[in-house]
């Protein structure tokens, strides 16, 4: 699955809002489809899937974004974590008395269908290193300002920027203002350094420039699942 796509992350912020009454399980599962064409978790579509982990006790839906040597949001085992480094994301469903990790990748049937297949895996417990929403705005808020002042002091070619407005980032109904604003920002930057461009420059200007991203990079992808993770905080910090 390529990273750059948004169905782990819709399912999430359309999965807690499902699971925090603000929107039925069709709306829920239509968003997702939405982001990916039609879900399946194995053999089953996705909406049975949710409806039966529900029965089962499911609590929240967690989001994993990690890439090598920085797996956010994975708390193993090695099986999943390896799983969802290779997709460049995953989510994890919460339940009463186990942790399960769904992993995306394309699903091809015939000439003309596209969707997503999550397998399912064992995964570890909820990790509680993850940094906070203000913590990570003002991360990624750190970030850009060092990317800024990094990039501005290598001479080289400009990349390309999007013809038009980057959207997307929008979470669901339940979510605060603020994890709105932080997951829209950081969507817009994600999309950014997936045009950056080295070429033409020196080693050691093409050093400088991807010191500079990838730093944005770990602020982008912390204040992504931050955002997502919002509309639980204030159940977790009272």
């Amino acid at each position: 699955m390529r990273p750059e796509s948004t169905v782990c992350p819709s399912l999430v912020a359309w999965g807690n809002a499902w699971l925090s009454g603000h929107v039925g399980l069709d709306e829920a599962a239509d968003h997702v489809e939405a982001a990916g064409g039609p879900a399946v978790v194995g053999e089953l579509p996705l909406r049975k899937h949710l409806a039966n982990l529900r029965s089962d006790g499911l609590r929240e839906l967690r989001l994993a974004l990690p890439a090598p040597g920085d797996p956010l949001g994975l708390s193993g085992p090695p099986a999943f974590n390896s799983a969802a480094v290779d997709a460049g994301q995953a989510v994890i469903a919460v339940l009463a008395d186990r942790n399960l990790g769904l992993v995306p990748s394309l699903d091809r049937r015939g000439s003309s269908y596209v969707g997503v297949r999550f397998d399912v895996h064992d995964a570890g417990p909820v990790r509680h290193d993850l940094p906070s929403l203000a913590e990570a705005e003002r991360d990624l808020s750190d970030a850009m300002r060092a990317a800024t002042e990094a990039l501005t002091s290598v001479d080289g070619p400009v990349g390309d920027r999007p013809g038009r407005p980057v959207r997307g980032g929008e979470l669901a109904p339940g979510y605060p203002g603020r994890a709105h604003r932080v997951s829209t920002l950081a969507t817009r930057l994600a999309a950014v350094l997936r045009l950056a461009d080295s070429r033409g420059l020196t080693t050691g200007q093409v050093a400088v420039r991807e010191s500079a991203l990838r730093e944005l990079d770990r602020a982008v992808r912390r204040a992504l699942v931050a955002a997502h993770h919002a509309i639980f905080e204030p159940v977790r910090h009272q």
